[in-house]
């Protein structure tokens, strides 16, 4: 079995201890050479970095293991990208969730104007990121699971037509299974998904167990009675806990299909909104959390030497979809994973440039996507509503395009309204300096 070089990009992240872990714990699967943590942040950088030294001195020895804040470093002579960068950091963040909450719109990080306006941070450090690459490294898969990923990834699509190695994936269609397999007491890797939509704006429509017994009204009926939580609840903060609770709303609502968490934020903005602190958003949350507890557990590994004892750092879903789909790629396992691609068809009455979010085949070609068909008129409007949003906030970004702008914030679902679109757009210009093109009218 080869032997994988990879580059970690957003190698400071919380979540980079759990992607490690996942490739020390998988190694029969999916094997290393080197490993890069490349961050433009420093001191993030050598917490994380410092605490990879360990884990892989305890758990596979013979990987290299390097940390830098040089690209040309970072990206040079690698088999596989894993991209999770957040441009602006938590403090972008913090505006992108508490300006939009201040004029009575959806406060959050990948959804409504917070998404819009991350989304535009994040197109340009990822059309940077493919040309460095693509110059450093040629033939390399790009396995992008930078937020909003639906943006970013009809973004890629639009300035790379051609590019056939950038791969735009997310965990939640995963750690939505795994949640399922734990309300029937299923293992998750023999679950068959359908599933259509677009990133955080998808339904489950069947769910095959290895008999192809759909377990999807299961399903539906356990969770109608009796609610739904994620499948690691005692790890999760508080707005999680109340997100996946929606799920039993959602279902009372519209039946038909098991809905992706997100869809919330699109099916009840106005509620959602008066459930919100336009004080303490979930930036707040994972300040004090999350960014807290995983810090401070690498220091204290880097200080004693060892990561043995720890119980904070271990592979989650979010690692594990990283290192299996890289895995599939790599040895040509044709696994069936959900992700991103072009629709051409594959949900036939959706536009074809639409980034449509389905399972596929994933082996070293790329991605087989399995054909959805037809949709209903309720998902169908819903999901060409959205589409419009998105490729309007990409054309703005690559028009330099403030009428675009204005008219993808006013068709998006939490917020509707232009005249607040508007006001809320040009506090997000204001904010977004030196981060978005500027826009001109």
């Amino acid at each position: 079995m080869k032997k994988n070089n990879i580059v970690l990009v957003g190698g400071g992240s919380t979540w980079t201890p759990g992607i490690l872990k996942a490739m020390t714990t998988h190694l029969n699967q999916f094997a290393l050479n080197r490993v890069v943590l490349y961050d433009v942040d420093a001191s993030r950088q050598e917490v994380i970095g410092e605490f990879a030294k360990i884990l892989f001195k305890e758990e596979a020895s013979d990987v290299e293991v390097v940390y830098t804040t040089d690209k040309e470093v970072a990206y040079k002579e690698v088999d596989f990208v894993f991209c999770q960068m957040r441009t602006g950091g938590f403090d972008m963040r913090e505006k992108d969730e508490k300006i939009p909450l201040k004029h009575g719109a959806i406060g959050q990080e990948t959804c409504g104007p917070g998404g819009f306006s991350y989304g535009l941070r994040s197109i340009r450090d990822m059309e940077e990121m493919v040309r460095d690459v693509r110059r450093l490294s040629p033939d390399a898969w790009i396995l992008n699971y930078t937020n909003p990923a639906a943006i970013v990834a009809l973004a890629l699509d639009k300035i790379f037509p051609e590019e056939n190695k950038i791969l735009n994936i997310c965990d939640q269609p995963v750690n939505l299974l795994r949640s399922y397999s734990k309300l029937i007491d299923y293992d998750v890797d023999k679950l068959e998904p359908v599933y259509f939509g677009l990133n955080h704006f998808g339904w489950f429509t069947h769910i095959y167990d290895a008999f192809g017994n759909d377990r999807a009204p299961e399903l539906k009926e356990i969770i109608s009675n009796g609610g739904f939580r994620p499948v690691d609840a005692e790890q999760r903060d508080q707005s999680w806990l109340d997100t996946y609770a929606m799920v039993e709303d959602m279902l009372h609502d519209f039946p038909d299909y098991l809905p992706n968490t997100y869809l919330q934020y699109y099916l009840y903005p106005e509620y959602k909104v008066k459930k919100l602190d336009p004080n303490w958003t979930r930036t707040d949350e994972v300040r004090e959390g999350r960014e807290k507890k995983v810090f401070a557990e690498c220091r204290r590994i880097v200080e004693n030497g060892t990561a043995k004892d720890s119980k904070v750092v271990h592979n989650d879903a979010h690692g594990d979809m990283m290192v299996e789909v890289a895995a599939s790629i790599a040895n040509n396992e044709r696994r069936t994973f959900i992700v991103m691609v072009r629709n051409e068809g594959i949900i036939a009455n959706l536009p074809d440039d639409s980034m449509v979010e389905v399972a596929a085949s994933l082996g070293a070609n790329g991605p087989h996507p399995y054909a959805v068909g037809h949709i209903d008129t309720f998902y169908k409007g819903l999901i060409e509503n959205q589409h419009a949003f998105e490729k309007l906030t990409v054309e703005a970004y690559i028009e330099k395009s403030y009428t675009k702008a204005l008219q993808a914030l006013t068709l998006n679902r939490t917020v509707v309204d232009a005249k607040k679109a508007r006001v809320i757009l040009d506090e997000l210009i204001e904010a977004n300096k030196g981060y978005w093109p500027e826009l001109k009218k």
